[in-house]
């Protein structure tokens, strides 16, 4: 599950999908038992448990407060993604958290994967649980996360 970069919240928490209105948690809760109630530590064991990895596209980017809209392209540097994705054959598929994360990652990552391990790869993006993107009800982006999800994580 690749977000594409973390925002202020979850800086300052040192915690993935930390802005309290971000609905990541709240859906992991829904689909494997790793919700906001639960400690944070525990949401990460349950995912772990059922083979999510939680990353970001983006080591490294300049970008004023959360807007993923905000980022500054020319500073964008990518985590080694290509090399994980290269050493863990077992991983299937990439799922982005909202077109931004698909995007930087088609531009910065796709193009250093080997040919073989790209076609490998499945590859799905999801509607961005993030609060700025409202366009969407929370049932909505449910609902596409568990059409999406639900087969890998039963």
């Amino acid at each position: 599950m690749l977000g594409s970069l973390p925002g202020v919240a979850s800086l300052r928490a040192g915690q993935y999908y930390a802005h309290p209105r971000n609905q990541f948690w709240p859906i992991m809760g829904a689909l494997c038992d790793a919700g906001p109630q639960r400690p944070y530590r525990e949401r990460l064991r349950a995912l772990r448990e059922r083979g999510v990895c939680v990353w970001d596209v983006l080591a490294e980017a300049s970008r004023p407060g959360s807007a993923d809209a905000a980022i500054d392209a020319a500073t964008a540097r990518a985590h080694d993604l290509a090399g994980l994705l290269g050493s863990r054959p077992s991983i299937r598929l990439v799922a982005f958290n909202g077109a931004t994360a698909a995007r930087l990652y088609a531009k910065l990552v796709g193009p250093a994967l080997t040919p073989d391990r790209a076609a490998a790869l499945a590859h799905v993006t999801l509607p961005s649980t993030s609060p700025a993107h409202a366009s969407l009800t929370y049932a909505a982006k449910l609902r596409a996360w568990r059409a999406a999800l639900a087969p890998l994580l039963a």
